[in-house]
């Protein structure tokens, strides 16, 4: 069973714009890292990883632009609806963007100081905070 727009839109607590982002920049990197890898393009991991970082940078771009589309009085929001959005929103954006980003160190430098471990480290409480959200119940 494939989930509905409506539920994706729900647990990642972004726009259906902000995913759309995340995927067309995703095929963007799948492009760029098969270009990388497989027809030996001499660019760096910084050059291939570069659409998810822009991903990251408009993402949060359009978040500050919804929070403050969401504070202003005409609006039927309150600052406490529109603040937890903005949290919920740029702690996973953080997270994605610190996981990308000592994944892309660890790559351009295989004897980096960084563990394995310690590269991974923010996919965890990104999981614990989807899970979370998957588990609620709908509203």
């Amino acid at each position: 069973m494939f989930l509905s727009l409506k539920e994706l839109v729900r647990w990642f607590g972004m726009t259906a714009f902000e995913i759309w982002t995340h995927l067309i920049t995703i095929l963007v990197f799948s492009v760029l890292l098969v270009l990388k890898l497989e027809l030996a393009v001499n660019w760096s991991w910084w050059t291939t990883f570069s659409p998810l970082f822009v991903a990251d940078g408009l993402n949060t771009y359009f978040t500050a632009i919804v929070f403050i589309r969401q504070i202003r009085p005409p609006a039927d929001y309150t600052f406490r609806t529109a603040g937890g959005r903005l949290l919920s929103s740029m702690l996973i954006l953080s997270l994605l963007f610190v996981f990308k980003f000592l994944l892309c160190q660890k790559l351009s430098d295989p004897f980096s100081k960084y563990s394995h471990s310690e590269v991974i480290a923010p996919l965890f409480p990104l999981m614990v905070l989807l899970t979370t959200r998957a588990c609620q119940p709908r509203s």
